[in-house]
């Protein structure tokens, strides 16, 4: 429902605005941990398919940035900011080793990973379906948009399900080890 007042028209942009702001932030976070991700795993099978999400991921946010302008809402600076620093500050988080990279690391790496995917999935979903922006915007697929992140997701869940699989076992061979001197 589309009201003629001034006053609702310009709410709903204030709001919209707000709302690609926030998912231009964390897609930038995803972005920046899907970078990080690859060059922890370079040389493996998991860093060639992440190359692609990664590379995929930067396209996204790129494609968003476009919508974010033809839409006429800027860009925060601050808040882009933020989350590359906070992808920044993640790396300092204990992982079960004092200077290395663990299957810890890697499992959650692609676990938020994942999730960044599935999120974006229902971003496009929400522009399309509950922003209006199919009808503003008729020229962009969202449904290809949909489909992409999809196939982001299903790239990489073999490789989550195994770090999973590594990183708990691990700990659990570690818990089921008995102490010596007993």
């Amino acid at each position: 429902m589309v009201l003629t007042t001034c006053g609702y028209l310009l709410i709903v942009d204030e709001f919209l605005g707000i709302y690609l702001r926030d998912q231009l932030a964390m897609g930038v976070l995803w972005r920046e941990v899907a970078r990080r991700a690859q060059r922890n795993n370079r040389g493996t099978e998991l860093g060639e398919a992440l190359a692609g999400v990664a590379t995929a991921i930067a396209e996204d946010v790129e494609t968003f940035r476009s919508i974010m302008q033809r839409v006429g809402v800027r860009t925060n600076p601050v808040k882009t900011g933020l989350a590359i620093g906070a992808e920044r500050l993640g790396r300092l988080k204990r992982n079960g080793r004092l200077a290395s990279y663990s299957p810890l690391s890697r499992f959650e790496e692609l676990e938020f990973l994942t999730m960044g995917i599935e999120g974006k999935k229902q971003l496009w979903t929400t522009l399309r379906d509950l922003a209006g922006l199919k009808t503003r915007l008729p020229d962009v697929d969202f449904d290809h948009l949909i489909d992409r992140a999809a196939h982001q997701r299903a790239d990489l869940e073999p490789f989550r399900t195994r770090a999973g699989t590594d990183a708990f076992a691990m700990s659990t061979a570690k818990a089921t080890t008995p102490k010596e001197g007993r």
